[in-house]
């Protein structure tokens, strides 16, 4: 389901990048090159490939004259260990380039990010839903980042199966897996924070013994923090990883002023607030509208609590932060378990007319979910 809707959507995408060619005239870090398929390298790929063929150099480097909004020169530190790691593994071992061992681990992962949200989709609502699920996970706003030289896969990997740990009381597998995402994404954050109240209900109440729990909540935040306070280290601040990211990259938690901003301006045509790239804006408004409409009726399923604090945490950080609003899309995929609630509505429809809906969408998603962000926006 998965690999058949993802294979048609990415082949909708390279047709409209050939057809409009616009790459061409784009150098090839900020989505040009010579083909087709190097856009997909290009943007964050380009730092992603850079860390993994040089490592990191983190410091704080302050602009001369710098009175704005970037103050700190951009910095390789700004992006986490685990996916350049994972690219200059498999290329040493394979023999792969930087390029195809970062598409071959993106591949992989969202492959297991799609098991997973099958899987877990279907020990809460029924095998018709895990199908559905999967095959949203093709087509939701933002997908075209799922088979390029990114890390959301990985990462989403990472948190579904970590999930799927914690509801059936694998702790020592839910912790690791909390740890290796936490050295993927800061916003793993809310994966800890859901392994935490899954951890102290289950000693509260006592089915379990309390080793486990214990060590998995300690294992949990250690990737996290320990890339953070590696980078501060470096840095010679121990909050040199978020001066970075407010100086550097303009990304900071601003409790959602920069979001209410967009989404009162778009709508009426104003596009004067930071970062404004209309195209990319506007799937990013309907991600969050979708975002907004799901999340109440993933509260009335009932889900267990672990799954609702991840979910209520992935979007409240993303929505409440300043960054390029385009990217909205893609951030809020980590967020699957909205898929559960539009999963559970198609699992009803007949299998032909369920793969019908999504193959349409899957059509579409080459251009919302891959063109839009690569070559109207900023992945």
């Amino acid at each position: 389901m998965y690999g058949g809707l993802k294979l048609v959507g990415f082949s909708v995408f390279l047709f409209l990048l050939d057809s409009a060619g616009d790459y061409r005239k784009k150098p090839p870090r900020f989505g040009g090159g010579a083909h087709p398929w190097d856009v997909l390298a290009s943007w964050d790929g380009w730092w992603y490939q850079q860390i993994a063929a040089h490592g990191y150099h983190p410091a704080l480097v302050q602009l001369p004259h710098a009175d704005g909004l970037f103050t700190v020169q951009e910095n390789s530190a700004a992006f986490f260990p685990l996916y350049p790691a994972l690219i200059r593994l498999v290329s040493e071992t394979t023999g792969l380039g930087l390029y195809g061992a970062g598409l071959l681990v993106s591949v992989v992962s969202s492959f297991a990010a799609a098991l997973g949200i099958y899987v877990l989709t279907s020990q809460l609502t029924g095998r018709g839903a895990g199908l559905a699920a999967a095959g949203l996970w093709a087509v939701w706003p933002g997908s075209g980042v799922e088979w390029s030289v990114y890390s959301d896969s990985l990462y989403v990997a990472l948190t579904v199966w970590a999930c799927h740990a914690l509801l059936n009381h694998r702790w020592l597998t839910a912790g690791l897996l909390t740890c290796a995402a936490g050295l993927c994404r800061p916003t793993a954050v809310a994966l800890i924070a859901a392994l935490f109240v899954a951890a102290l209900s289950a000693l509260r109440r006592r089915r379990v013994g309390i080793r486990r729990p214990v060590a998995a909540m300690a294992l949990a935040p250690l990737g996290l923090l320990g890339y953070l306070a590696w980078v501060g280290h470096r840095m010679g601040s121990y909050g040199g990883y978020f001066t970075l990211q407010s100086g550097a990259w303009a990304h900071e938690f601003d409790y959602g002023r920069h979001t209410l901003d967009v989404l009162t301006s778009a709508p009426v045509g104003h596009f004067t607030y930071l970062f404004a790239f209309p195209f990319a804006d506007i799937v990013g408004i309907g991600a969050v509208l979708l975002t907004l409409a799901l999340l109440p009726l993933l509260v009335r399923l009932r889900l267990p609590p672990p799954l609702l604090v991840y979910t209520v945490l992935t979007i409240a950080l993303v929505l409440g932060s300043q960054q390029i609003f385009g990217n909205v899309s893609r951030y809020l995929l980590p967020a699957f378990p909205l898929f559960i609630p539009l999963a559970t509505a198609l699992r009803r429809l007949r299998l032909p007319l369920q793969i019908s809906l999504l193959g349409l969408a899957a059509l579409a998603s080459g251009s919302y979910a891959g063109y839009v962000l690569f070559e109207l926006g900023v992945p």
